[in-house]
């Protein structure tokens, strides 16, 4: 009797262990995504119109709040997401793809994951603020870009504030 209850006892604890340490389900996971930029939207970090200027903006969620920050650029986001009181608290990032739309004219049907996108610093091409970073899916379309109108190539974790 005793050994059957131990069984049972340990057939249990088992069984709790194995859901507590399971793969959250889906509704278990709230991923954020990129949002529409609207016409009103503001920079989060220099409060400027975001819908008023050229080239790739950015959007990024923070582990403290569940809405999204809007940039009017690639430079105005990473220049947020990067201070060191922001950095560690950063969990999703969106950049518009300039492979799949004009620098005149982003889409916001095409953000992309900017931890896997290829980003041009240094080029010709102008945002909100000046120069700011062409982002890509390609690393082929950034090389062209690149060849176009300058730069140099970067990845998400090499960017620092120096480079900004």
């Amino acid at each position: 009797m005793f050994n059957s209850k131990l069984k049972i006892l340990s057939l249990g604890l088992f069984l709790a262990f194995a859901v507590g340490c399971s793969e959250p389900t889906e509704q278990q996971v709230m991923v954020q995504q990129a949002v529409k930029i609207e016409q009103a939207d503001s920079c989060h970090l220099c409060g400027m119109t975001i819908s008023n200027f050229p080239g790739p903006k950015g959007e990024s969620y923070t582990a403290n709040q569940d809405n999204i920050n809007k940039f009017c650029s690639t430079r105005d986001l990473f220049g947020f997401i990067l201070q060191p009181e922001n950095k560690r608290q950063v969990r999703e990032v969106f950049v518009h793809d300039m492979s799949k739309a004009p620098w005149g004219q982003p889409n916001d049907e095409h953000f992309i994951d900017a931890k896997q996108a290829w980003f041009v610093i240094g080029s010709t091409k102008t945002g909100a603020m000046g120069q700011t970073l062409g982002s890509f899916s390609l690393k082929s379309d950034a090389e062209v870009f690149v060849q176009e109108f300058g730069g140099q190539l970067y990845q998400f974790d090499d960017i620092t504030l120096a480079d900004l």
